[in-house]
């Protein structure tokens, strides 16, 4: 795989006035006695990245699973493009132009790169007994699909199990922009990569963006969060810890935020002063 150069083409600008792909208003989630949301807002509009941050336990898996349609929330709004909506599984976010890509990537190590990227929704050709799979449109469309991304991929036959993490995760985004999704739900994916390997993915994150689509980047990492966010909400113990736009604050500012702020200069008091004792 070859790194792409930066796209020459501007993304459109965006209309400040139209509604937002996806919306969440003070949504909770509850599990028994257990709150896991609570009073969580988020705005995802199209050419643009809204990433999400917090530590492990913050409430993001949660946030992933009310907006993939895998659970639904108990109070709050949830909105896509203006419409009020609750979804009822994950193929009701599907229809609505809502993909999501998980950590672990939903791949079959030892088929092909172009039987992963069509999995479950394999073109068919002739009629009767004689329909089979359309190999050779499915081997084209990936090909061309992957470069239109700018990932010039050596042979789309070998197992994508053989593939490094970050090209697996540019596949899952390509695949993601060709069924035409909308919104991209990205759950950490630059987590177990090297640095080379999270620049490129979030080089693809950024490609995503620049296509129009709507982009949750779900992160612990502010450093990556900032390389391509547009909007910060911050997540700590299921609720909203900060949510700013990326011209109200800095990269400084926000991986303080995001490592605590006042609790870490409250930890920095007690050990200096158990120094000096």
């Amino acid at each position: 795989m070859t790194t792409p150069e930066p796209a020459d083409a501007t993304p459109e600008p965006v209309d400040a006035d139209q509604a937002p792909l996806i919306e969440l208003d003070a949504v909770s989630k509850y599990y028994g006695n257990i709150r896991a949301l609570e009073g969580v807002s988020l705005e995802v509009r199209a050419g643009e990245v809204s990433c999400v941050l917090g530590d492990n336990g913050a409430g993001k898996s949660t946030l992933i699973k009310i907006i993939s349609g895998l659970h639904q929330h108990d109070a709050g709004t949830f909105r896509i493009e203006g419409e009020e909506t609750r979804l009822s599984n994950p193929r009701d976010a599907l229809d609505r132009g809502i993909a999501t890509v998980y950590q672990d990537l939903a791949v079959v190590p030892l088929m092909p790169v172009w039987r992963n990227f069509f999995l479950g929704s394999e073109p068919t050709k002739g009629v009767g007994p004689f329909r089979r799979l359309d190999v050779q449109q499915m081997r084209a469309t990936t090909r061309e699909e992957l470069l239109r991304m700018g990932i010039d991929l050596r042979d789309v036959d070998q197992p994508i199990g053989t593939l490094s993490g970050g090209e697996r995760q540019c596949v899952a985004i390509a695949r993601a922009v060709y069924f035409g999704a909308k919104v991209l739900v990205l759950d950490e994916p630059t987590a177990a990569l090297g640095v080379k390997q999270s620049g490129v993915v979030l080089k693809y994150v950024a490609a995503a963006r620049d296509a129009g689509l709507g982009v949750v980047l779900i992160t612990h990492n502010p450093h990556h969060a900032y390389l391509v966010g547009d909007r910060f909400v911050l997540l700590k113990r299921g609720t909203m810890a900060g949510s700013h736009q990326r011209s109200e604050i800095g990269l400084d500012e926000l991986t303080r935020q995001m490592a605590g702020g006042s609790e870490l200069d409250e930890l920095s008091h007690e050990l200096e002063r158990a120094q000096s004792e």
